[in-house]
């Protein structure tokens, strides 16, 4: 990774727009795989100017670059189970702000979420204690399973898909709370963020939040 700034050469708004053609051409069948070649290669030797920083869920199924279309060097990904902030997550997506000049951040959720349906199970009454990483990992996303609990009058088994769509929002939040730098880059319409939840049979990604202006 180089550590020289780069000069943005697009906005919030001429960021997202791409990630979301991509999308579409990946949705549709029509995917360009643009900039995999040996040329790319080359011109990445020593820098990088990624479109946007995109902070997703480690499922195998959501494979960044082929949902949007990308190639090398054109997302700065970081991801784990959950999409769970942490340190090392705020301080890769403030590098991809602060030395790279990333334009966008895209929180990429998604439906059936493992990480999702394992903090729903941690509330059951009958709930068999998890290993102790797998708990810490998960217990972030459990406020959002206790709110959609509680909307429901403490009814049945909660709805993932709403506990995702809680959590995505959380997660955005949280981000926003601790990065002084993130929240910063916003405010001077330098940075967007989009919250977007992935649905796996149809492919799309579908914008839920959205901070700053895209």
């Amino acid at each position: 990774m180089s550590d020289e700034p780069t000069v943005p050469v697009r906005t919030p708004a001429e960021a997202w727009r791409e990630m979301s053609r991509g999308n579409e051409r990946f949705v549709n069948g029509t995917p360009s795989h643009p900039r995999q070649d040996v040329e790319r290669r080359e011109e990445l030797l020593d820098h990088q100017a990624p479109h946007a920083a995109l902070f997703g869920c480690s499922d195998s199924r959501l494979a960044a670059e082929i949902i949007f279309d990308k190639g090398l060097g054109d997302l700065f990904v970081i991801r784990n189970a959950g999409q769970i902030i942490s340190d090392s997550v705020i301080g890769s997506l403030e590098y991809a702000v602060a030395v790279l000049n990333t334009p966008l951040i895209v929180v990429l959720g998604h439906d059936e979420c493992g990480a999702v349906r394992a903090a729903i199970d941690a509330q059951e009454p009958d709930a068999v204690p998890l290993p102790p990483h797998i708990y810490a990992l998960i217990k972030k996303i459990i406020p959002a399973v206790e709110r959609v609990r509680a909307s429901d009058h403490g009814g049945s088994r909660p709805d993932s898909q709403e506990v995702g769509r809680q959590h995505l929002r959380d997660t955005v939040a949280e981000l926003l709370e601790a990065s002084e730098l993130i929240s910063e880059a916003i405010a001077a319409g330098t940075l967007a963020i989009v919250g977007a939840n992935y649905r796996l049979l149809e492919g799309t990604a579908v914008p839920d939040i959205v901070v700053g202006s895209v």
